[in-house]
This record gives structure tokens, sequence and C-alpha cells, in this order.
């Protein structure tokens, strides 16, 4: 991964700084999607004390043939707490919530990483990821 492989390695082999600051930054802004797998939206609806079509009907959206979660019309995610600032199902969210700031689009090149700092307060600061880390998050999901 990542554009400059030349010294033998990505970019990033040297590894990537990254300490979530609970900004929320993540969850609000810009409408996009949050992908869900069956097996999420099973833990999501469960989390949720509600039963899988239940939950559907009221937290997804359908985009093409995949599965999305809502947002709000300002673009925030649906489970997003705007008072609290925090995710109301954090110990249940999607793997693309849990591989931030990891995703494939955000390390593929170190242009990419810097626009990801740019919007993520967390991202090139504190902890110290090393490459194998990176790489095992990225391969989670692609974005």
């Amino acid at each position: 991964m990542g554009d400059d492989n030349r010294g033998g390695g990505p970019w990033y082999k040297d590894g990537l700084r990254f300490t979530c600051t609970g900004c929320g930054d993540c969850c609000t802004g810009s409408p996009g999607f949050v992908w869900v797998n069956k097996e999420e939206i099973a833990t999501l609806a469960a989390t949720c004390g509600l039963d899988i079509e239940e939950f559907e009907a009221r937290y997804m959206r359908e985009v093409g043939v995949r599965k999305s979660l809502r947002e709000h019309e300002n673009g925030d995610c649906v489970f997003f707490d705007n008072k609290t600032r925090k995710c109301r199902v954090y110990k249940a969210r999607p793997r693309q919530c849990r591989t931030w700031p990891f995703w494939d689009s955000n390390i593929r090149s170190r242009d990419a990483w810097a626009e990801t700092c740019q919007v993520c307060p967390g991202s090139g600061q504190g902890q110290l990821y090393q490459l194998g880390a990176i790489d095992k998050q990225a391969a989670v999901i692609r974005i």
C-alpha cells in the first residue's frame, strides 16, 4: 500500500501516529456512508434492543446492493449524540468506524494522510502504530 514504495516498503513503513481525541468529527459533517454487513447489523440491532427488521427500517438505508447507516439531515451519523459528542453504540460500532483513520484511502499516499490529519485532530498525533498494525486495519474494509 502507499504510492511511494521506494526504499523497501510503503511510505508509512516507519509507522503513523494516531490517538483519538473523542472530538466526534469523524461522525459528523458532510454526508457519506457507513457501510455495514449482516453481522454488524445483527450486533447493532441487539445493542439497540431491536429485531433486525425493525433496526434496518429505523437506522439503515440501501445504496445499490449495500447497506449504510442513516444520517441526520446535517450529515451526522444517526448514532452520534450531539450533546455528549459520543457514539451511542460505541462498543458495537461498525468496522468502518473501528478502523479509522487507517483506511486504504487515507494511507494511499503522504498527501492523503496529510489531508486526513487536517480533518482529524488525532491523526498524526500520539500513539505510534507500526506497519503491521496499520496494514491489518486497512485490510478490514476498503474505503
